[in-house]
């Protein structure tokens, strides 16, 4: 099977390449693989790819407010190309999307018929995006995930270790709620995705619920460290992009599909000792 991942050198792209190790991969990374360009639609054509996982994407949220033409460009008019080649080429699309395409105002885990309402312009590009796989490939199957984090690349996890190991207390947003996600099972999950003819949308994430100040508590104690983790408001953490109160995502129809994630404790305590197992640095 011929696998194409875009943004194979990202959190999950270098997961997936493990994952699917025994297949052939087709490997796309910026700036070779650039998605506001034209040709690179041609690429995936070139490739003939019989699966493609899309996991590039613009991703900084705050960031995104002040870039809204840029972070569109990249994933809806991106996205867009990517699965118009899919569909040309008769491959399945599998278009990683996230929990802040919800406002967080339901109150309890969104299935996937719930309608959208993205806070951000991170939010309102990635759901465009989602959009335009569902519409230009009809083999698509959009994976809506959340927080996560991985050894590689900048993430949650790895900026609260940083911090542990230099701060006397950290101060953590207490009032958002989610279901932190390890790429690598998340990565798992994917892979066997894949083979099942199952298209429209699927919410996979590390099951259970948590607020970032939780998480990092957790993250601190699994270090032995013992500094205190005080919660914050979202206000007081003056962020730029609105993000939504709780956007924790029901692991449902994946668990009707026999799939399942552990969880994001245990993912959590199997991470941070293979962190200190291997020695990394993070």
């Amino acid at each position: 099977m011929r696998v194409l991942i875009t943004g194979a050198d990202g959190q999950l792209g270098l997961e997936l390449k493990q994952a699917l190790k025994s297949e052939t991969l087709i490997p796309l990374v910026w700036p070779a693989f650039d998605l506001l360009k034209p040709d690179a639609d041609a690429q995936i054509l070139a490739a003939k790819p019989d699966v493609i996982i899309h996991a590039a994407a613009y991703t900084n949220v705050d960031k995104a407010e002040q870039e809204a033409d840029v972070a569109m460009a990249v994933n809806a008019d991106g996205t867009e190309r990517i699965a118009k080649a899919a569909e040309q080429v008769g491959a399945r699309l599998i278009y990683l999307s996230t929990d802040y395409v919800f406002d967080g105002t339901k109150g309890r885990p969104y299935i996937e018929n719930d309608a959208t309402n993205p806070l951000s312009v991170y939010g309102r590009s990635k759901r465009a995006g989602e959009e335009r796989a569902l519409k230009y490939c009809r083999n698509t199957l959009v994976v809506r995930t959340a927080w996560l984090y991985s050894a590689h690349g900048s993430n949650f996890v790895k900026t609260i270790m940083r911090l542990a190991r230099g701060e006397h207390a950290l101060r953590v947003v207490a009032d958002q709620y989610g279901s932190p996600t390890l790429a690598s099972d998340l990565a798992h999950v994917l892979t066997q995705l894949i083979p099942r003819p199952i298209t429209g949308i699927i919410h996979a994430t590390g099951s259970g619920e948590s607020t970032w100040q939780e998480f990092a508590a957790e993250v601190v104690r699994l270090m032995g460290r013992s500094l205190p983790v005080h919660p914050i408001t979202t206000q007081e953490a003056n962020r730029l992009a609105k993000r939504p109160a709780y956007s924790v995502l029901s692991n449902g129809a994946l668990t009707q599909a026999g799939l399942a994630l552990p969880h994001w404790k245990e993912a959590l305590a199997l991470f941070m000792r293979s962190v200190e197992k291997e020695g990394q640095t993070v």
